[in-house]
């Protein structure tokens, strides 16, 4: 049986999207003013998502202590909402809808490593979470996972696989519960 052998690990494959003085300026910013516990407009941030190559829609709201790897890997819908302590890690695309609340404490992540594999090879797939989607404080999306509209994951679960429209799941792995109604 093989074992892991780390030393023959190599993500040449993988491209961060910018050269290296603009990560390092990126990765500064992000920790003086968006992972951290400083209280800054909303606009503010907004304007220095775009300034990195975010999409960004109106109205967007992004909380202290949110960590952003690579903004220009990252896509967000009008009037979503984006919790304290969210941590999106997107190697690759991440796609936020309009009208999106991504609670506290939630980990999106787009990238993950091949267990089966002894050189741990990376693996970096895109994350699209749709319109209206929430996703509860401390939960975890991994990579190449779709969100569908309106549909609801809840606190502490983890989604390693897509979620039907309109329905909320629990629980890790999580499970579908029951149809998401919304009134008026």
């Amino acid at each position: 049986m093989r074992k892991t052998d780390l030393s023959e690990f190599n993500n040449d494959c993988f491209s961060p999207g910018r050269g290296t003085v603009i990560r390092i300026i990126w990765y500064l910013v992000n920790a003086i003013l968006f992972n951290s516990y400083l209280v800054l407009s909303y606009g503010l941030k907004r304007g220095l998502l775009r300034a990195f190559g975010a999409k960004i829609g109106s109205n967007v709201v992004i909380k202290p202590k949110v960590n952003i790897k690579y903004p220009w890997k990252l896509e967000v819908g009008a009037n979503t909402w984006i919790g304290e302590g969210v941590w999106i890690d997107n190697l690759e695309t991440v796609n936020i809808g309009s009208n999106a609340c991504i609670s506290q404490g939630v980990l999106i992540l787009s990238g993950n490593h091949d267990y089966t594999k002894s050189t741990f090879d990376l693996i970096v797939k895109p994350i699209k979470i749709n319109d209206g989607a929430w996703l509860g404080a401390r939960s975890i999306v991994t990579q190449g996972v779709t969100i569908g509209d309106h549909a609801v994951l809840g606190v502490n679960s983890v989604s390693s696989s897509d979620l039907d429209d309109y329905w909320i799941y629990r629980g890790n792995p999580c499970q579908k519960i029951k149809e998401r109604n919304i009134s008026v």
